[in-house]
């Protein structure tokens, strides 16, 4: 038995978009400028993540294949580390949750260049989204789920999806 029929969805609890950002000192105020940047300085900027195959890694990784971009991928064990060297300046950019960053995006300790959602933010208004800047269709979001075992009673499974939904609501 494969492990995805081990399970079955519940709920969608969260979707969260992924924000593009960047330490002040690049010089690129949005995305466009950026990925010109990157063109312009091949292989010198990297770009960090809370490891490999995290929704950092991956979100950039799309990001660079869809601009056709390189830059040097340095995998963290964690957002917090990873955090830290893009505060100080050690690394150069990042994608990483809306919640982690939005703290760091007002207080000017980095700079939002783009979100992977489909729509702009709310909390970011003047911030463009990657499909707004010339690549119609991109969309990065992470999502969290419940998960329930395969063999749970339907009546059970309904439940837990009610009571999930309430919760979420």
């Amino acid at each position: 038995m494969c492990i995805r029929d081990s399970f079955k969805p519940v709920s969608l609890l969260a979707k969260v978009p992924s924000l593009y950002v960047v330490h002040p000192d690049v010089p690129a105020k949005n995305l466009k400028e950026f990925i010109a940047y990157a063109k312009k300085n091949p292989a010198k900027l990297s770009y960090g993540s809370a490891g490999n195959g995290s929704a950092g890694h991956l979100a950039f990784e799309s990001l660079k294949m869809t601009a056709e971009i390189f830059m040097l991928h340095v995998p963290y064990r964690g957002t917090g580390p990873m955090m830290t060297d893009l505060l100080s300046g050690r690394l150069d950019a990042a994608a990483v949750g809306a919640a982690a960053l939005l703290p760091f995006i007002k207080a000017g300790k980095v700079r939002c260049i783009a979100t992977g959602s489909a729509k702009r933010l709310p909390q970011l208004p003047d911030v463009a989204t990657v499909a707004e800047q010339g690549f119609p269709g991109f969309e990065m979001t992470q999502w969290y789920g419940m998960l329930a075992p395969a063999n749970l009673a339907p009546a059970n499974l309904e439940k837990l999806a009610a009571e999930t939904a309430k919760a979420v609501k």
